[in-house]
């Protein structure tokens, strides 16, 4: 009953006029920039970083969790009017939901992801709502060498299953390490590869990494595969509906992939992605009309879109409980926190109760929202479609150099922009994944505190790596996520 009392006073919170203006800018943000091909809900957070430096907190959460509810909304949009999945996540929408819409049920498609994204959307946030306590109770008992250990297990989880290849991931997230070790060290005040610049000194502004890698290498990456030819849209005549029968064969696929896509979202194994394939092969088996499958099944758009938004409340669990982002937006949101001053973990839910329950009570609110954005204005949305790209990636990249600049009117943060901005296009076009890269920049100090935090509790005896049961538990799984994938991959070529 705690958590629901504390949640009627995230309601007092997010009901507030101005953090219900906060909530429906972020989820017309998200689904605008959900549908619009190759800007997703992380590129958009990263770009208002800048921009929301002096909101309330509690204000600024409010919007970053609309765009990001909004964004996995407006994703379905572009999958299936234009067969461009914005995300991996959807590539299976993109499979059957474009096939309807080329069947003349483009309608019906859009209404069951809308209701499914609610539906597990709200599910989702529910099972938070009880979970992420829980969760913080037992974590604040967690030692520093669990703690370390635990960021590790992220590390490398996140490394091998973003990207095609687990050697392309530890790269990236090594080279986001590195980053996140520049500027001077707390405690013996030493310059760390500053190459002689008193300009990093003080470390690299996350933002300006995550911009320059995400916005700015994103914008040149697209630039760079830019095509006269257009695709084609295809028409979506009146609003986003049902039949009785799209209802009968949609709602039980919705609570499956529900079912599928929260424990998957709360734990490093790779975001929606698996959950939304693992979705639509269980309702190619369960289904009674598994001929429609290739061809445009309702069942293999209504179960994998919920799964999608289920895993999107699942990657809140690990990230407000214990401080770990398990995808490329929460890794963002973790940068937020950061940039108000904030540590998200266990800690959190004692020292900002107000800002945590009211980031839950507005994901309640955000979904109300989003239904009835999605459903009566889905037309405009598929407008949005139209733009041409030149126009909207040039507004990108002079948002970005304008957010950067503004932070603290240097130059040479601006450098550093197009330095990374380079770097970033350089990592999409040889396929190495951003995501580990950025988590490495936000996570690597904070590892570098828990192991050091660790060896002072032990006077300097690294045995205490060994002596807690559950680190060296959470170690061992560390060296199997490394060891497992690279026998079976030699088992196979041998076999081959």
């Amino acid at each position: 009953m705690e958590a629901v009392t504390s949640l009627l006073a995230g309601f007092e919170t997010a009901l507030t006029p101005m953090n219900l203006l906060w909530a429906l800018i972020g989820v017309t943000l998200g689904t605008l920039v959900g549908v619009l091909p190759g800007i997703g809900p992380a590129l958009t957070v990263a770009l208002l970083l800048p921009v929301t430096a002096k909101l309330p907190p509690v204000s600024a959460f409010i919007m970053f969790a609309g765009i990001y509810y909004g964004g996995m909304f407006g994703g379905s949009t572009t999958s299936i009017l234009l067969n461009t999945p914005g995300e991996s996540s959807s590539i299976i929408t993109a499979l059957e939901g474009n096939k309807m819409a080329r069947r003349g049920r483009a309608a019906a498609a859009l209404a069951t992801a809308a209701i499914g994204s609610f539906v597990a959307g709200t599910i989702g946030t529910v099972l938070l709502t009880f979970a992420a306590p829980a969760i913080a109770e037992v974590a604040v008992q967690i030692p520093p060498s669990a703690k370390f250990a635990l960021i590790m297990l992220a590390f490398v989880t996140i490394s091998a299953t973003f990207g095609s290849s687990p050697l392309r991931g530890l790269i990236s997230l090594f080279f986001g390490l590195t980053i996140g070790l520049i500027g001077t060290d707390l405690q013996s005040g030493q310059a760390r590869f500053t190459l002689g610049r008193p300009e990093l000194l003080d470390g690299i502004e996350f933002v300006t990494v995550v911009i320059g890698l995400f916005a700015v290498g994103e914008t040149l990456y697209v630039a760079s595969r830019l095509r006269k030819d257009k695709a084609s849209v295809i028409k979506l005549d009146g609003n986003a509906s049902m039949t009785r029968d799209d209802w009968r064969r949609s709602w039980k696929p919705w609570l499956r992939g529900t079912a599928l896509g929260f424990p998957f979202g709360a734990v490093p194994a790779g975001g929606a992605e698996i959950p939304t394939f693992l979705s639509y092969t269980l309702e190619r088996k369960l289904s009674r009309h598994p001929e429609e499958f290739g061809k445009g099944a309702i069942e293999g758009v209504a179960g994998p879109e919920a799964a999608n938004n289920a895993s999107a409340a699942g990657v809140l669990v690990p990230l407000l409980t214990l401080g770990l982002p398990t995808s490329a937006t929460a890794a963002i949101l973790l940068a937020a926190f950061q940039q108000y001053g904030l540590q998200p973990g266990p800690l959190l839910f004692v020292t900002n109760a107000d800002l945590v329950w009211g980031l839950i009570a507005s994901l309640y609110i955000g979904n109300v929202m989003l239904l009835a954005l999605n459903l009566p204005l889905a037309p405009v949305w598929a407008r949005l479609l139209l733009i041409p790209r030149p126009f909207l990636y040039a507004g990108i990249l002079v948002f970005s150099t304008v957010g950067v600049y503004s932070l603290n009117n240097s130059v040479f943060d601006l450098i550093l922009l197009a330095i990374f901005g380079v770097i970033g296009y350089g990592m999409r076009r040889f396929d190495f994944p951003v995501t580990p890269a950025i988590i490495g920049v936000i996570l690597g100090p904070v590892a570098e505190s828990q192991f050091r935090t660790a060896l002072q509790q032990s006077n300097g005896n690294p045995a205490i790596f060994v002596q807690s049961p559950l680190t060296v538990f959470i170690l061992l799984t560390v060296l199997a996520a490394l060891v497992v994938p690279a026998v079976l991959k030699a088992r196979a070529s041998r076999r081959g």
